[in-house]
């Protein structure tokens, strides 16, 4: 997904044009390989706890089949050549990507079992690709270079509260089992948290009316934009009304299709610079 998102942004970039199919095959190898790096830190760091969860317990370095060290080797050398692919779109883009690949791997990923804030700290590097796919698409400097780049950041920055919440809701057993503190609350699913995600979904509407604003999309996408927010915010209420499983389930997978739709619609009404 965030891979996804580096490239819906990169053809929003106002200075690519038509579908630039190896510009979009190039990044889309480069964001590859940092993603993958920083899921093998991830799993590194993680192995132990991973060996507890079930959804987890079979990943390479958890269940014995590859070594960290083996895994230290594979993350620090797609590591480094998807940064190095990201610096022949832009310097910008390949300092972003490193910045990513370091916030998840060994800020983030540590964090999970400290406190929950840690949700707020992996959302920024959840978000990143959006940027990263802006300014590698960029190729002109400007004050106004970047701002594109943070409205789309912005759109996946506030999306990640409500879908990675609904995640940990669903799978609150798992990851309490394996010492994550990943929720609002200490308590576990809970109201609160259950109003933090009504929150956060309302406040991807009024961020979903700036693509339109700042001219990087047309009025159709901000339509459609509206109505998944909305869409999203009901989900959330929904929640709120009914606190359990089954809706947090839906808030999960409302969410998938959330991110997609809006990208897609996006860049289907890009606007002609």
């Amino acid at each position: 997904m965030v891979v996804f998102s580096a490239v819906i942004a990169y053809l929003l970039s106002p200075n690519v044009g038509q579908f630039d199919l190896s510009g979009v095959l190039l990044l889309f190898v480069g964001g590859l390989l940092v993603t993958g790096s920083s899921n093998a830190i991830n799993q590194i760091l993680e192995k132990e706890t991973d060996a507890k969860m079930k959804r987890t317990s079979k990943r390479p370095v958890a269940s014995g089949r590859m070594s960290s060290s083996e895994a230290w080797i594979f993350a620090f050398l797609i590591g480094l050549t998807g940064v190095y692919i990201m610096y022949t779109f832009s310097e910008e883009a390949a300092w972003i990507s490193l910045l990513s690949l370091v916030l998840y791997g060994f800020v983030y990923t540590p964090l999970k079992k400290v406190n929950s804030i840690a949700v707020l700290v992996g959302a920024i590097p959840g978000a990143l690709p959006c940027l990263i796919g802006w300014l590698a698409g960029f190729k002109e400097g400007g004050d106004n270079s970047w701002t594109g780049g943070w409205i789309l950041f912005s759109i996946q920055f506030l999306w990640q509260f409500p879908h990675f919440w609904a995640i940990a809701w669903v799978a609150h057993k798992d990851y309490t089992q394996a010492g994550f503190k990943l929720l609002p609350s200490d308590k576990g699913p809970t109201r609160f948290t259950a109003v933090q995600t009504v929150m956060y979904s309302a406040m991807m509407i009024p961020v979903g009316v700036l693509p339109y604003y700042y001219h990087i999309s047309g009025m159709v996408s901000m339509w459609i934009l509206l109505g998944c927010n909305l869409f999203m915010v009901i989900l959330s209420v929904r929640l709120l009304i009914k606190m359990d499983v089954a809706s947090a389930r839906k808030v999960m997978f409302g969410s998938y299709f959330y991110l997609m739709i809006v990208l897609l619609s996006l860049y289907a009404d890009k606007m002609k610079f």
